[in-house]
């Protein structure tokens, strides 16, 4: 079966068996705000208030995928790009309708 969500968008990789889901992010930091600011190539783009110093910038990300997924801060991991803009995550127990709410923000 095709997983609807996973197959709206790229950036978007699940693996139900483990609870699992993968986000390609692509992240501006130091910007006005912090929010989804759509798509870049194949990753969401997300725009982090922090500056990327001392590693803010990637503690203000996972606090925002850990509230925008409801889950708790403890199931979201930086998996990849702790030094570039070009980053993987990993959020454990992330529930379909916040990933879908997620998937609104970036075509908005």
């Amino acid at each position: 079966m095709v997983d609807p969500v996973a197959s709206a968008a790229p950036w978007i990789h699940r693996d139900p068996a483990a609870g699992l889901v993968t986000l390609d992010l692509h992240i501006q930091p130091g910007a006005s705000r912090t929010g989804v600011a759509g798509v870049h190539g194949d990753r969401l783009k997300l725009r982090i208030h922090a500056r990327p110093v001392e590693g803010e910038a990637n503690r203000e990300l996972l606090r925002f995928i850990a509230d925008t997924l409801d889950v708790a801060l403890r199931d979201v991991t930086l998996v990849r790009g702790a030094s570039g803009r070009s980053k993987t995550v990993e959020v454990r127990g992330a529930a379909p309708a916040a990933l879908t709410r997620l998937l609104q923000a970036s075509a908005a």
